[in-house]
């Protein structure tokens, strides 16, 4: 059974940063692209960046530059680090394997003041 146990989230002012984490069994990890993803209020969940299994990155244009996805695979845990956070970031950020759409975990919430 697959488990997503995403952490680290929390409130922030606008500048401010974040690591999240996110822990993940039931799959092979390492075989796995992972993405983080969020969802805002209203919105749609969007992928806003992604880890192939080899290291290579992609970001959404919203956050490139200003996030930072890794993976350590001997632990089986994806993190984001969020950077110069805007109160547009604020949203329940979760993790998955991108081409394999796990059942979601909880999600973290990030809330941004301004």
């Amino acid at each position: 059974q697959v488990q997503l146990v995403e952490s680290g989230g929390g409130l922030v002012q606008a500048g401010g940063s974040l690591r999240l984490s996110c822990a993940v069994s039931g799959i092979i990890f390492n075989s796995n692209t992972m993405g983080w993803y969020r969802q805002a209020p209203g919105k749609q969940r969007e992928l806003v960046a992604r880890i192939t299994t080899s290291g290579s990155t992609n970001y959404a244009d919203s956050v490139k530059g200003r996030f930072t996805i890794s993976r350590d695979n001997a632990k089986n845990t994806v993190y984001l680090q969020m950077n110069s956070l805007k109160p547009e970031d604020t949203a329940v950020y979760y993790c998955n394997a991108v081409f394999l759409l796990a059942n979601w975990g909880r999600g973290t919430q990030v809330t941004v003041s301004s």
